[in-house]
């Protein structure tokens, strides 16, 4: 008996990756998809300064809290990245979601307890990609 080869999971490179880089290089990669003054305000900081250093390793982010919420936000949006366009992701972090009811998953993201928002966050980043397909 054969089976039909499976389709390969959508985002699984993108956890690897989330999960492996160094900081300087998720950084790196989530401010070429949303930008340095998103990747500062998931980060806490005002400056995009901060950014630029943590990109090329010469200052980390303040806590573990920190460096984790970026590692999650670069998963999610490194997924929404296999099928729109960075604008589009970008938009997506910043824009009210009826997922998580009306409010931007950057916020979520920046404010509240990681362990309940990061799934209810990727859970909304799912249904988007589903919707769009």
């Amino acid at each position: 008996m054969t089976t039909a080869p499976m389709a390969p999971r959508t985002g699984l490179q993108a956890h690897r990756d989330s999960r492996q880089w160094p900081m300087a290089q998720i950084v790196t990669k989530l401010r070429d998809i949303v930008g340095a003054r998103l990747v500062a305000y998931l980060g806490g900081v005002k400056e995009t300064r901060a950014v630029r250093e943590w990109a090329d390793g010469s200052r980390q982010p303040a806590s573990e809290e920190v460096r984790q919420r970026l590692r999650d936000a670069y998963h999610i949006a490194a997924l929404l990245a296999e099928r729109d366009s960075p604008g589009v992701v970008q938009a997506w972090f910043l824009g009210m979601n009826p997922q998580l009811a009306d409010r931007a998953p950057a916020r979520l993201l920046r404010e509240g307890d990681p362990e309940q928002v990061t799934a209810d966050v990727m859970a909304a980043a799912r249904a988007f990609i589903a919707t769009a397909s």
